[in-house]
């Protein structure tokens, strides 16, 4: 059996993606900058792996027939186009299957560098799959945690919009389905949670799930952008995160897809389920300023 090539395999998707795939008894190559500080688990080869580095493709897509990836992640100020798109003519060159974990966003921004990738993944006239999530609930166990620890506030220039939030555990589950199943070849999907909410209503959630006050608090774009350029982001992810949310607020995150249930034959994770599943993280002591 050959393998599948996770790129991306230590990120919150990818990660569990691995995971999954191992448990249905899929040999995985998870591909990591690091493989030296990969965990030892059974079922999963780390290879040395990086988007700037083309001598890294050929020894990574050996022995696969089908390829996870996604875009390159900070601190790297990367354009998606430029690294991904020779890495995807690469993997299309052997026959494999390429499932692609690009963005929601592409649908109204005719500008969002995944739309380019996009096209250059048919181009290649490979086997693939397109998966588009929405915003991910996980981010606020992430990028949107150390406010909540450090001031108990979500401050996102979001003002009252609504947003079908997706968990990642979810887009896990339908790259896998898009892996294995042959039927789904050539389909694109856009994935989302169950329900459209608020930030204010993300705010209660999670304030009941860990047992401590959280308020949303929407702040202007200048500001957003600022505390995103001294939390450590490059500038130009921190105006692209900017971006996203000047669609958002328009109502362009609000739409419903049952696309997750139609990939894994079970509903997506509710906000409610995931707070609850994370409510620890929400937990940890407060440490160091505010950024």
């Amino acid at each position: 059996m050959q393998k599948i090539l996770v790129i991306g395999s230590t990120g919150n998707v990818g990660s569990t993606l691995t995971q999954q795939l191992i448990a249905s008894g899929e040999t995985v190559r998870a591909a990591t900058r690091t493989p030296a500080a990969y965990p030892a688990t059974a079922g999963v080869e780390p290879v040395p792996f990086d988007y700037a580095d083309p001598s890294t493709f050929e020894p990574a897509l050996e022995g696969t027939d089908r390829v996870f990836l996604l875009e390159p992640q900070p601190p790297l100020n990367m354009a998606p186009g430029e690294f991904m798109i020779p890495f995807i003519e690469a993997a299309a060159r052997g026959g494999r299957k390429i499932v692609l974990m690009s963005s929601a966003s592409v649908v109204f921004d005719e500008d969002e560098p995944l739309l380019k990738v996009e096209h250059a993944l048919k181009q290649t006239h490979a086997r693939y799959v397109i998966l588009r999530p929405n915003w991910f609930m996980d981010n606020f166990h992430t990028l949107w945690l150390a406010p909540i620890l450090q001031a108990g506030i979500i401050p996102v220039p979001a003002a009252d919009s609504l947003t079908a939030f997706i968990d990642a555990r979810d887009i896990a589950a339908a790259a896998a389905a898009a892996l294995r199943d042959d039927h789904l070849n050539g389909q694109t999907f856009t994935l989302t949670g169950p329900q459209a909410l608020t930030y204010s209503q993300v705010a209660s959630a999670i304030s009941a799930a860990a047992g401590r006050p959280v308020q949303y608090v929407p702040v202007d774009d200048h500001s957003f952008t600022q505390s995103l350029l001294e939390a450590g982001l490059p500038r130009e992810h921190a105006l692209y995160i900017t971006k996203l949310f000047q669609h958002t607020r328009t109502g362009a995150a609000l739409e419903l897809t049952a696309s997750v249930q139609q990939l894994t034959a079970r509903p997506p994770h509710t906000f409610e389920q995931y707070a609850n599943d994370n409510a620890p993280a929400w937990a940890k002591p407060v440490v160091g300023p505010l950024t």
